[in-house]
């Protein structure tokens, strides 16, 4: 006879490679069912872009056939809720889980590239996903997520007039592209800016989230200072190009977010435009800036490597048509950006389970 407590005791062996602890330990192991030989169990994961899905799928099989019942019919369900560590109380955002922001210390270098598709990627895997962009001077998420010519609409939500923002390709998208005059400049002082960007983040309606993915602008300003000020951020994606000044430039990013009266982990560095792959040739690599350098950072400061991004014809012309690579059907490009995106979720779910919960950042100004 197959109990469920020798199940149990079985899937108590097989640990999340991330976490480094067993499954029941974890509390990911509900509902199993027991019927004869047949035996079913969900297991919930902490995201659902989890790059280890079948590993851990095939472990929980192995276990129970080994030490339960070598005849055993198994089935596993996966499922995933969104793991979360935030310490503050929820007054601003409450129904998002996760925060990230997306940066580099100069521009140029495809933060809002990444940024979108890094978005999409991980709304595809079935996480619910908003995407705030951030740079308030020059916004770039409009076009490149095809929203250009529309305006968001306005809501009520307990007496309260909030924007909605608008849905494209399974994320929720707002931007101060999506209520000026894209001929029109934003000319504006900081503080103006940044009293901007609290009101898109206080005043929109984003509703519940896993993740809020935040394309920052260029640099180390007031932007920047606003956004910790104002949010738990999560953890921070490093996005860089191979050249040495991009590098180090980049370099600036992470040493200010790891101030330690900042103190924002650095979830890991991305390198954009590695290489260049012809679209007839797409075993080739050609590394046209130089070779590197952002994985030389990453080892610099410990941080992981999330991976290359190729220069690929179809990245740029999605971008200008408003059609992501993650959502064409060119591969080399579609490849990288889902890769990133369960490398990124599975950094995230590891920052949760292992570091101190995020808060809000306090400093003398």
């Amino acid at each position: 006879m197959i109990t469920k407590e020798a199940v149990i005791e079985a899937l108590s062996q097989v640990q999340e490679p991330d976490l480094g602890k067993d499954l029941v330990t974890l509390n990911m192991v509900k509902d199993i069912e027991i019927d004869g030989k047949n035996v079913s169990f969900t297991v919930v994961l902490t995201t659902p872009a989890c790059p280890l899905k079948e590993m851990i799928e095939k472990a929980c099989i192995n276990a129970v056939r080994l030490l339960v019942d070598k005849e055993a019919i198994v089935k596993v369900n996966l499922t995933a809720n969104v793991n979360s560590n935030r310490k503050d109380n929820k007054s601003i955002l409450p129904g998002v889980k996760n925060i990230i922001l997306v940066a580099s210390g100069k521009g140029g270098v495809g933060k809002s590239t990444v940024a979108v598709n890094l978005a999409i990627g991980l709304a595809a895997e079935g996480a619910a996903v908003g995407l705030l962009d951030a740079d308030i001077y020059g916004p770039s998420i409009p076009i490149m997520l095809g929203m250009r010519d529309e305006r968001p609409k306005m809501t009520e939500v307990n007496g309260k007039g909030m924007i909605v923002p608008i849905e494209r390709y399974g994320i929720k998208a707002m931007s101060i592209g999506l209520l000026v005059d894209e001929k029109q400049a934003v000319i504006w002082r900081g503080p103006m800016a940044s009293s901007a960007l609290k009101q898109f983040i206080s005043d929109v309606y984003w509703q519940e989230l896993d993740y809020l993915i935040i394309d920052m602008p260029p640099g180390t300003g007031d932007i920047h200072l606003t956004i910790v000020q104002t949010v738990p951020v999560t953890g921070a994606v490093i996005v860089s190009t191979p050249q040495q000044v991009a590098a180090a430039d980049a370099r600036k990013a992470v040493m200010m977010l790891k101030q330690p009266q900042i103190n924002v982990p650095i979830l890991g560095i991305v390198e954009n435009m590695a290489y260049f792959t012809p679209q007839e040739l797409p075993d080739n690599k050609y590394y046209i800036f130089g070779q590197g350098g952002a994985h030389r950072m990453a080892e610099q400061f410990e941080l992981p490597f999330l991976g290359e991004i190729p220069i690929v014809q179809s990245i740029r012309e999605g971008g200008d048509k408003g059609i992501p690579a993650v959502v064409d059907d060119e591969p080399v490009a579609k490849n990288a950006f889902m890769t990133l995106a369960k490398k990124v979720a599975q950094n995230i779910a590891m920052r949760n389970a292992n570091m101190e919960p995020t808060k809000v950042v306090t400093m003398n100004e």
